[in-house]
């Protein structure tokens, strides 16, 4: 059973087939995760390399005194890694692993806005054409001009924690 204050991390549509997100930048892509599940947003700060780690997660840092995995969802989705610049954000998330809330930090390049997806503006991912893995991925939302990657991040980090490489999500 889930503790009441961690939400899933696949979060449904409303009633009114709507869904409220935090729209990021990654390699030049947008992404949005489920504002739900943000519990900070931070400048950047210091990182602490975890020998052996996956390159996923291979650093943490100390947020509010506990010690959480940063991840750099670049790798992931086999973007090059980039430069931090002045608009370099952590997202600090909390969601569900395996039955454990998790916290975990995520490098974003920018932080745009909260935004408020319809159901109808999204589709699954295409079979071809994409450079992700599709099982990654769980909903393509057109937001304006720009088509944004509603990422599947329970599938990211199972993936590592069950043993893989990214290098290995990859292809």
């Amino acid at each position: 059973m889930q503790p009441d204050n961690v939400q899933p991390t696949t979060v449904a549509w409303n009633q009114d087939d709507r869904l409220e997100v935090l729209v990021f930048d990654l390699g030049g892509q947008s992404f949005a995760l489920e504002a739900v599940l943000v519990r900070e947003i931070l400048d950047m700060m210091p990182e602490t390399r975890v020998p052996g780690a996956p390159p996923l997660v291979s650093h943490v840092v100390n947020f509010r005194g506990r010690i959480i995995p940063l991840a750099n969802l670049h790798l992931a989705f086999g973007m090059e890694v980039a430069a931090m610049t002045p608009d370099s954000r952590i997202v600090v998330i909390e969601i569900d692993l395996d039955g454990q809330p998790t916290m975990i930090g995520l490098r974003t390049d920018k932080v745009h806005e909260v935004a408020t997806f319809d159901a109808a503006s999204s589709e699954a991912a295409p079979v071809v054409g994409m450079r992700w893995r599709r099982d990654h991925v769980r909903a393509l939302v057109r937001h304006g001009d720009d088509i944004v990657v509603l990422p599947d991040l329970e599938a990211v980090f199972l993936f590592i924690a069950q043993g893989k490489t990214a290098g290995a999500a990859i292809h």
